[in-house]
């Protein structure tokens, strides 16, 4: 099923034709759609604070969300190829694998949020409500998402030289040219792009992030859709005057053959996860037989340390590996989801220490 719809620009009208998804598809141009994903997805994430207000204040704000973000990367096994942290937003750059991409920013989001407020005695919603998310075609758009993001605090002002942002630590760049900073960080595979010799490839890469040091914002980069995915007005009329059909998405930026494997991709994901039933009683059993305390307990109010610990261990385990929400555990469990929340950062740390 296809959507046409007359575009005009520069004095032409145009006819482009949208697919849908086989059956059960979306309306291409409806805003808030449901974010896309898939294991081995790559996600260009741009995150702005409330009102463009600052997300970080200091450097032991940046330091802080650093820890989260590499021990998340860690622990959920997501590779991370790029990242840049401005004042007010920040950039990511994450191929995900069994974790999906929303869990993966709620527990980010939420964890650096609590404690960016309570550091700085603020409430309220510190990020905007909605992240940005656009799934990318690695093999058309590693590398220059990989210069774009690098560059982003040299576009930003905060490193005055090129030459600085080597030095400079909130920025992937660094890793790649001198590997120190964030070993969390994937760069063997970035490197091995340009060359097997390392020194030789940082020379290369160098070269490549000087050639796009100058080019400004890139609008190219930072959507998908028809025209940016295409390369522009004059691709889409070539293409239409050639008669070829062209698959589009504002969530994915990549070539129409990839944007079509995406959608039937993503449908499928999608009637799989509805045939999944997540028993949440029976996984509070095991954590609790686990734990060595009553299953009972873990869905009342209490204090003690043993159950305390079995609960957090239950609300990371829920929210990371089955997808349950933070809104619909704390129903399940008698607890607030800002509760919920915290519980599941305990569970985390937990769960890194001992062997779960």
């Amino acid at each position: 099923m296809r959507l046409c719809v007359a575009l005009h620009k520069g004095g032409t009208f145009m006819r482009l034709c949208v697919a849908f998804p086989p059956k059960r598809g979306t309306l291409l141009s409806m805003p808030r759609q449901a974010r896309i994903d898939a294991p081995g997805a790559i996600h260009h994430i741009i995150c702005r604070g409330i009102e463009r207000r600052k997300i970080f204040s200091d450097d032991t704000d940046r330091d802080r969300f650093l820890v989260r973000l590499g021990r998340l990367v860690r622990c959920t096994r997501t590779v991370c190829y790029a990242w840049a942290l401005i004042p007010n937003h920040f950039h990511l750059l994450l191929q995900t694998q069994s974790v999906p991409i929303t869990t993966i920013m709620h527990r980010l989001l939420t964890g650096y949020a609590v404690e960016f407020n309570r550091r700085h005695s603020r409430t309220g919603h510190l990020f905007q409500n909605r992240y940005r998310s656009i799934l990318c075609q690695k093999e058309n758009y590693l590398l220059d998402l990989i210069r774009y993001i690098h560059l982003n605090p040299f576009r930003a002002g905060i490193v005055r030289e090129l030459t600085a942002l080597a030095r400079y630590p909130y920025s992937g760049h660094r890793q790649l040219m001198t590997g120190s900073g964030s070993d969390w960080q994937e760069t063997d595979e970035v490197m091995e792009l340009f060359s097997l010799t390392p020194l030789l490839a940082r020379e290369k890469y160098q070269a490549f992030v000087a050639e796009g040091a100058h080019q400004g914002k890139r609008e190219d980069l930072i959507g998908g859709g028809l025209i940016r995915s295409s390369g522009g007005w004059e691709e889409v009329k070539d293409a239409q005057k050639a008669g070829i059909f062209l698959w589009s998405d504002e969530r994915i930026l990549g070539d129409s053959d990839f944007v079509e494997e995406v959608l039937y991709s993503a449908q499928e994901t999608k009637l799989a996860k509805k045939e999944r039933v997540v028993d949440l009683p029976k996984l509070a059993e095991q954590v609790a037989e686990r734990a060595g305390t009553d299953v009972k307990d873990l869905f009342k109010k209490t204090k003690k340390p043993e159950v305390v610990k079995a609960k957090s261990i239950l609300c990371y385990l829920a929210t990371r590996d089955f997808g349950i929400t933070a809104t619909a555990l704390a129903t399940a469990m008698g607890m607030s989801q800002s509760a919920v929340s915290r519980a599941a950062e305990r569970g985390e740390i937990i769960t890194e220490n001992d062997d779960w």
